[in-house]
């Protein structure tokens, strides 16, 4: 699809002798013309931009949609506004189809200008792309519609049937090998186009059980905020190569999450990371709150709902531990992947329950840290900037407030899994 787009850009490219920009009617890139000019000021910046992070700012936005180019229906001739970093005039040609904009086709003007025919011409081209754009969006609303189904039924024939509509609705695509990821909290409204991730065969949003404030802000110990049921996380269904080439999901993965916090997306063409994140290697997660669990590769589509567990499972764990993210594949996040199987909201053990207490956060966040050093005074002291005997003292507090004895193995087991759980 991408080839047929780039053809018709370049077609009209051709037609009217200067390099052309197809851009969405949200003002994300598509495709663009090859610029081979030797004057350098063809490329202004605005058009610049447009390539390296495919998309427009807000304020280019405005002051082009500001001349009604979301109403035209013909070639609208827009002057530079060096104010909203617009130094070249431009002309727009709508894309539509039946009536409705879909994308618009960009090219920086000059005088003479194209004459009046060849603007006839590329206007008929950008009815073509138009008629693209549409029958890609609504391919894309089906499979939303089909993977979400298959997502959110109950186990038993419904799902049975959700799983032959979407391998239905994939074609030859559904017996390949897919990576499932899960982005949470999905802040943008409604579903991307599979154009906003490159790899993706099916995009959905579904109701997450969000929190008010930034995930992995909350300690043990500290009330945590109850879930908002309006809150919704993004499924993205990828297309892999082999299990041991995971960089188109995590291309998706790391554009999706630059769609869900508004930050610029990389150059086109730049090379992703050639393999997960490690645990503690990766960036933490609570600049935006936004992360992506990651399910272990699968082929067919058999084992969607066991995947969206492990994506979703993932997702959670990263909230909890920003260590583990932004980007978390189950295979990475260690004991939680037990711990996320737990009830949602389960009862605290009467053991821990006092320690959990807002008046008791510090000593919760020494107990965590000193069995996360399994237990070694040394590292637990220098991790938390603590005097030794300060560290004895608040874990023989521990003790006194569970009844739990730390030398012991499996008291330690149900202080470490109490401490972890509460985080989720």
């Amino acid at each position: 699809m991408k080839g047929d787009y780039q053809d018709l850009v370049d077609e009209i490219s051709a037609l009217l002798g200067a390099p052309a920009t197809l851009e969405n009617r949200d003002f994300g890139l598509i495709a663009f013309g090859a610029h081979d000019s030797d004057d350098d000021t063809a490329m202004d910046p605005v058009r610049t931009r447009s390539i390296l992070t495919r998309k427009s700012t807000p304020a280019v936005r405005a002051w082009f949609e500001g001349f009604g180019i979301t109403r035209a229906t013909g070639p609208v001739r827009i002057p530079a506004a060096p104010d909203a970093g617009v130094f070249r005039d431009r002309i727009c040609l709508p894309v539509r189809h039946r009536g409705v904009v879909l994308g618009y086709v960009w090219l920086l003007d000059a005088d003479p200008g194209p004459s009046p025919d060849r603007l006839t011409a590329a206007m008929e081209v950008a009815g073509r792309i138009g008629a693209l754009l549409a029958d890609e969006e609504r391919a894309d609303a089906d499979l939303s519609r089909e993977l979400r189904a298959v997502l959110t039924a109950e186990r038993g024939w419904q799902y049975d049937m959700a799983v032959t509509a979407l391998r239905t609705a994939l074609g030859p695509d559904a017996d390949g090998l897919h990576a499932l990821l899960c982005v949470a909290p999905w802040p943008a409204p409604g579903t991307p186009s599979v154009r906003t991730a490159p790899g993706a065969a099916a995009l959905c949003t579904v109701p997450w059980p969000g929190r008010a404030e930034a995930p992995g802000r909350a300690e043990p110990g500290r009330d945590a905020p109850g879930p908002d049921a309006g809150t919704q996380g993004l499924a993205a269904l990828v297309r892999l190569r082999s299990a041991d080439s995971p960089a188109p999901a995590l291309t998706a993965a790391a554009r999706l999450r630059d769609t869900a916090t508004g930050t610029p997306a990389p150059a086109a063409g730049a090379t992703p990371t050639a393999a997960w994140p490690t645990r503690g290697g990766a960036a933490g997660s609570a600049g935006h709150g936004v992360v992506v669990g990651v399910a272990d590769p699968r082929r067919g589509l058999g084992d969607l709902g066991e995947a969206w567990r492990e994506a979703t499972a993932a997702a959670r764990a990263a909230m909890a531990q920003p260590r583990l993210g932004p980007l978390a594949p189950w295979a990475s996040i260690g004991p939680y992947r037990l711990l996320t199987a737990l009830p949602a909201a389960p009862a605290h053990d009467r053991a821990v329950r006092a320690l959990l207490a807002p008046a008791h956060a510090e000593l919760a966040r020494t107990a965590e840290v000193f069995l996360d050093h399994a237990g070694q005074a040394g590292r637990t002291a220098a991790a938390l900037g603590i005097h030794r005997q300060t560290l004895y003292y608040r874990l023989s507090r521990v003790e006194q407030l569970t009844g739990l004895d730390l030398d012991e193995g499996e008291d330690r087991l149900l202080l470490h899994m109490a401490l972890k759980a509460a985080r989720l």
